[in-house]
């Protein structure tokens, strides 16, 4: 078995999401070998030389298209194959097609002991990444979705705007299914440290829960508002990739929302979902028990209880 190579990273899917996430990966400057892979070679290879031909604008790093075997020692398995969400189309409407690809595609990877971490990115992400737990057979800290990530970082963006404060002082979190049962957690909202209302009212707004509702409603369908707009979402999820990757190779044990496997945290078991965790080189370290109001948990358990329901129909008839 090869040693782990934390500065190397596997692209497997080379669509929209994945090239996009390949070149802010090769803007980071976090790693010093990626490998390309995709059904379409051609593809791949494309793709590969198009963002090799920017390094001597940014730092070295060899980008190259490559097979299976590649990806023995890679520190990162980033995987973003898949059919696309199209106009009209929700994430679970994915869920028949995606979970046929990951057949395909888990069981190559598990075949080869790889050792690095498995960072699913592609929709339904949630039902793909408890997928790819049962097929791999990988310990599950090893095996994180990129959940609501993105979905956190729009709220985020949002909240600043409406408060015309610097989004990175928010602190705020979607957690649950990264689709249309997930949820904002209001109720554990600071703006550093300020209660969320408070920093409402010092900012001259009142009509909260009016405000909460329309931020709520803007993140839950800003990616179908995209895809309207231009077919797909590509940049938000690649600087997602790329902050997960960050906090993974530099061992950072930031929180994020990252989609893991729930053992007992408000009752939730043995599914998939979105609640802030510490990640780092060994990916989740452990999931935080944010606070939540009465109505949030509900909310919660009616995400975990939607998704677990996919799971079993999804897993009996796909044979997993």
């Amino acid at each position: 078995m090869e040693r782990v190579n934390i500065q190397k990273a596997a692209m497997i899917g080379c669509g929209f999401v994945g090239s996009s996430a390949a070149f802010a990966l090769m803007q980071s400057g976090i790693f010093s070998e990626m490998v390309m892979i995709d059904v379409d070679r051609d593809r791949a290879e494309g793709e590969a030389m198009d963002i090799s031909h920017g390094l001597p604008f940014a730092r070295p790093v060899r980008i190259y298209a490559g097979s299976y075997d590649d990806i023995v020692d890679a520190g990162v398995i980033i995987v973003t194959a898949g059919a696309n969400q199209k106009p009209d189309e929700t994430r679970l409407d994915l869920i028949h097609k995606n979970v046929k690809v990951f057949q395909s595609i888990i069981p190559e990877i598990a075949a080869r002991g790889c050792e690095g971490i498995l960072l699913i990115v592609s929709n339904p992400v949630d039902i793909l990444t408890y997928t790819a737990i049962k097929l791999s057979g990988f310990p599950e800290h090893r095996v994180i979705g990129s959940g609501t990530v993105l979905d956190t970082a729009r709220l985020k963006y949002l909240i600043g705007e409406h408060l015309g404060v610097d989004n990175r002082s928010v602190h705020a979190f979607i957690i649950g299914e990264h689709g249309d049962s997930e949820l904002a957690a209001w109720s554990s909202v600071n703006v550093s440290g300020v209660r969320l209302s408070e920093f409402c009212e010092m900012r001259g707004h009142f009509a909260h829960e009016e405000s909460e509702d329309r931020i709520y409603e803007e993140v839950k369908n800003s990616a179908y508002e995209i895809i309207d707009k231009k077919q797909a979402t590509y940049y938000g999820i690649a600087m997602a990739v790329k902050r997960i990757c960050e906090c993974i190779i530099r061992n950072e044990q930031s929180i994020l929302p990252v989609s893991s496997m729930m053992h007992g945290l408000y009752g939730m078991e043995d599914v998939v979902l979105s609640m802030p965790a510490i990640v780092g080189k060994d990916g989740v370290e452990d999931v935080i028990p944010i606070s939540l109001d009465e109505e949030e948990r509900g909310l919660l358990e009616k995400s975990a209880k939607m998704l677990k329901e996919i799971n079993r129909m999804i897993h009996e008839e796909h044979g997993i």
